[in-house]
């Protein structure tokens, strides 16, 4: 099982999304007509609450990396994936913290689909002084 304490010893974002990466397919079925248990699972306050247990850990950041903040929708990640007996039979791995990492969205697709190319679109601009300035 992927851990928490695991990740945060790699230090790049790059090894990150490596350890986590699922290598899954686009529209590859995961819950089905069990979708509802996933939505009820997601909408408790038990859930609710470790989410934000979270989010306060890792910062706001982008797979816990202190220079990569979510600014917009925090996504917090199961870094296991989940299947419907681990519902049924409520696994404790589901509310601990040691199982979860924030995320955003454009990265939480990489990881699931396997495709980097998301992430090339959530890379900081480096800005400096006057470079939108014609002129200079």
């Amino acid at each position: 099982m992927r851990t928490y304490s695991e990740l945060i010893t790699l230090p790049t974002f790059e090894e990150r999304f490596e350890y986590l990466k699922l290598n899954g397919r686009v529209g590859e079925d995961t819950f089905g007509f069990d979708r509802y248990l996933n939505q009820r699972f997601y909408h408790s306050e038990e859930w609710k609450q470790i989410r934000r247990e979270v989010i306060v850990r890792d910062n706001g950041c982008d797979l816990g990396i202190p220079d990569r903040q979510i600014f917009g929708r925090i996504i917090v990640h199961h870094m296991n994936p989940i299947e419907v007996s681990d519902l049924d039979d409520n696994e404790k791995f589901l509310l601990d913290p040691e199982y979860l990492i924030t995320t955003f969205k454009l990265t939480h697709d990489a990881i699931h689909f396997g495709d980097e190319s998301l992430l090339i679109a959530t890379e900081p601009i480096v800005r400096t002084r006057d470079d939108t300035c014609p002129w200079r």
